[in-house]
């Protein structure tokens, strides 16, 4: 397994994504679309999730292709990012269609970033704007780090961001990973240094430092985070939210299990994961573009859970820093000593 020519979640053919964002409110969108409608299904692991039309793609419900998904800032404000791609869908022409009427399908999900900082001293909620923005900017190129969703992300001891990897399986299978990492739990080990999810990174994706040398890591977790946002309750701050997609032909179920597989690179990326205060979830689709076996299933969901691991490590790695953050990026800490 290699990754694809721009390591990103778009080298799954047919797959967009756009980003949009506002500095001031330190915060934005990401939507994932496609050239046409695309079979989709999710899996939540973290106690605290934020979400919209995810009843529709459990395997006994009726909708089987959906427009786009929505990954946003903004907590339960930030659902309406949705409402605003679905605006953008709709004026297209896009949606499912029930005689005269089109309806877009657009489930998104939200991560908490409403005391990182920013100016959130809205009238009227930004997410709808940002969300058809992010619609209308989507392409195969996307920026990473400090980008879309992950704008206002902060991970445990760093800031979060948008991270993608992908990887071309043998067959000549693609598999990407999208994912806003905002998770109560560090990406890195103690000392800055070192990622959890070295054993799985490819080339120097980021920063190629290799595996942390120590030994009864996990025992030891502090959070830079956790002091910053004092006084409020640091396990209610959070969530990890991303998508994993594949060009092989998946029905509904087998969707719902790459989904599922895929939540092993949450784990083997932040520690600790999927805490009762994290919303983490992963949603995953198939464009179908290509037949397999039901063989290659195994395959495809541990290589889902490769990108993911390495998508989330790329996201605090590739952070930018802005005006008033409340923790410092991983580049200007980490410990080269």
């Amino acid at each position: 397994m290699t990754p694809g020519p721009k390591n990103l979640i778009t080298d799954v053919p047919g797959l967009k994504v756009g980003n949009a964002q506002d500095d001031a409110l330190k915060s934005g969108t990401t939507v994932l679309t496609a050239d046409h409608p695309f079979t989709a299904s999710v899996h939540v692991m973290g106690g605290a999730p934020g979400t919209r039309e995810t009843d529709l793609l459990a395997a006994d419900k009726s909708v089987d292709r959906v427009d786009a998904i929505a990954l946003s800032g903004g907590s339960a404000f930030g659902l309406d990012a949705c409402s605003g791609v679905s605006d953008a869908l709709r004026t297209e022409g896009r949606g499912f269609v029930a005689g005269s009427a089109i309806v877009p399908i657009v489930p998104g999900a939200i991560l908490f970033d409403l005391l990182n900082g920013g100016d959130k001293d809205w009238v009227e909620n930004p997410y709808r704007a940002l969300g058809k923005a992010a619609y209308l900017n989507a392409s195969p190129q996307f920026e990473l780090g400090t980008a879309g969703a992950g704008t206002g992300a902060l991970a445990a001891m760093h800031k979060g961001g948008l991270g993608s990897a992908s990887l071309v399986l043998e067959d000549g299978t693609t598999v990407g990973a999208l994912v806003a990492a905002n998770p109560l739990g560090s990406v890195s080990t103690p000392g800055d240094r070192h990622f959890w999810a070295a054993p799985f990174e490819i080339g120097s994706e980021f920063g190629g430092h290799g595996p942390d040398p120590a030994s009864g890591l996990g025992r030891i977790h502090t959070s830079r985070k956790a002091e910053a946002m004092k006084p409020a309750q640091p396990d209610r701050t959070n969530t990890t939210i991303a998508i994993v997609a594949t060009d092989a032909a998946l029905t509904k179920p087998q969707c719902q299990r790459m989904a599922v597989a895929a939540h092993d690179g949450i784990a083997r990326a932040i520690v600790p994961a999927h805490t009762p205060g994290d919303g983490d979830l992963v949603f995953g689709l198939s464009t179908a573009a290509r037949e397999v076996e039901v063989e290659a299933m195994a395959m495809i969901g541990h290589a889902a859970s490769i990108c993911l691991a390495r998508a989330i490590a790329r996201a605090v790695y590739l952070a930018s820093p802005s005006a008033g953050d409340l923790l410092p990026c991983w580049s200007a800490v980490h410990d080269l000593s």
